[in-house]
């Protein structure tokens, strides 16, 4: 936590670290949440959010041999892939200063710490932050997660279709536009995520951006110890990059 900070407080015009404790439903024990905001171009009133979550689950509890389901999820896509973009991403708008927008790139703790079946026991660090988000609320919020799969195919998520169609379309057809047809004009799973939280609790028309077939519709990697570096691409990773970078810019002309 303290690298991350150290590492956007060097290229962000502010940097602010949301405290606070939760009892983790996994196993009842209480943790120590840290969610990080940078802000670019502060000032602005016009704001776009982009955020990930930076933990990864503590038990790799889809595995189906039980002695590994005790082990951690390394998380080198549900979890490291999206914080990878958004630290990508600090370095091009430190390198390429803002004028008429704000960005706010949010990364989230406690994301991934609930049980299945209960959507209130996920997304705790994106409650915690809702409860304190400060005036300018940003005009929208796209959550990445999960977007580091070699096999990279993007379905619409249903809650993201749902509360924020407008945002779908706008990102949905730039990507197609600059070529990465992975984003596919077909409705997927609903997730409950950081964007799901974020809407609940703020109003903020949010989206998230998922490859929750991961690899495919065969296997699944999601919280075992097979989410490692090598199941993952940089050629993904620059695909996300490239789009949410488009966007801000073109939002900011």
């Amino acid at each position: 936590g303290a690298s991350l900070e150290d590492f956007l407080k060097e290229r962000a015009d502010f940097v602010h670290v949301f405290r606070d404790s939760a009892l983790s439903q996994i196993d009842e024990k209480r943790v120590e949440l840290k969610s990080i905001i940078a802000r670019f171009n502060p000032s602005s009133k016009y704001r776009i959010m982009v955020m990930a979550h930076w933990d990864t689950r503590r038990y790799a509890d889809m595995e189906a041999d039980k002695e590994k389901s005790a082990e951690p999820v390394l998380g080198a896509n549900d979890g490291v892939s999206g914080v990878a973009v958004l630290m990508l991403l600090s370095d091009i708008l430190k390198e390429n200063k803002l004028h008429n927008i704000g960005v706010d790139l949010l990364f989230t703790d406690g994301e991934d710490m609930g049980v299945y079946g209960d959507p209130d026991s996920w997304a705790l660090g994106a409650k915690t932050f809702s409860k304190d988000i400060k005036e300018p609320l940003p005009k929208y919020a796209i959550c990445l997660d999960m977007v580091g799969d070699r096999e990279q195919e993007f379905f619409i998520e249903g809650f993201s279709y749902r509360y924020a169609p407008e945002i779908v379309k706008k990102v949905w057809s730039l990507a197609n536009d600059l070529g990465y047809t992975q984003f596919k004009y077909s409705l997927g799973q609903q997730i409950v995520d950081d964007h799901y939280v974020l809407f609940k609790n703020t109003g903020i028309p949010s989206i998230n951006i998922i490859d929750f077939q991961y690899p495919n519709a065969l296997e699944n990697y999601w919280h075992t110890t097979k989410d490692t570096p090598d199941k993952c691409s940089a050629e993904s990773l620059e695909a996300v990059g490239t789009v949410i970078s488009t966007l801000i810019y073109n939002e900011d002309k």
